[in-house]
């Protein structure tokens, strides 16, 4: 999971490094072009001709200032923030999915059999509902849907990783 997320993080800021390229190319080709497409950029978003004609040829007259500009407003990446540090968002992923690896095995360091594999669903359901509820925090959502949906997600990949267990040949035996 850690080496997924670092490969994601990591390829998102590749792909805006390479839109930021094309566009820099298109710069150096076609500046006036690209103060068009500025311009007009700047005009929808309210300001009237002759004020975006000012920004623009302020703008041009330093093309790292005319290429942050054209990556913010064009492409909509913001170039001081690429994605983030790759791996800290892999050692967060690791020990985020370590932890959370651990919560279902807990009842079996106290219990076996059945109530082993009903207490950890039964825990397992509980922290999926408190981390669903716990993004709410952030996304100001209600609490029940957030964790429910959590909670759902979580039990549907259970139950196929489980059933793929059991087609594969391994069960939990008590």
């Amino acid at each position: 999971m850690a080496l997924g997320e670092w490969v994601s993080v990591t390829s998102s800021r590749e792909l805006a490094q390479r839109e930021i390229r094309i566009e820099s190319g298109e710069l150096a080709e076609d500046p006036e072009g690209e103060g068009e497409e500025l311009k007009l950029i700047y005009e929808a978003k309210g300001l009237s001709s002759g004020e975006a004609d000012t920004m623009v040829h302020h703008l041009l007259t330093d093309r790292a200032t005319a290429l942050d500009a054209l990556a913010r407003e064009e492409l909509g990446i913001e170039p001081s923030e690429l994605g983030g540090s790759a791996w800290e968002a892999a050692a967060s992923s690791f020990v985020l999915f370590s932890v959370g690896a651990i919560v279902p095995i807990l009842p079996f360091l106290v219990t076996r059999g059945n109530t082993a594999v009903v207490s950890s669903g039964a825990v397992s359901g509980l922290a999926l509902f408190a981390i669903g509820a716990a993004i709410t925090l952030f996304t100001g959502m209600p609490v029940w849907r957030s964790g429910g949906r959590q909670l759902l997600l979580g039990l549907a990949a259970a139950g196929v990783t489980f059933g793929l267990g059991k087609l594969i040949g391994t069960a939990i035996t008590g």
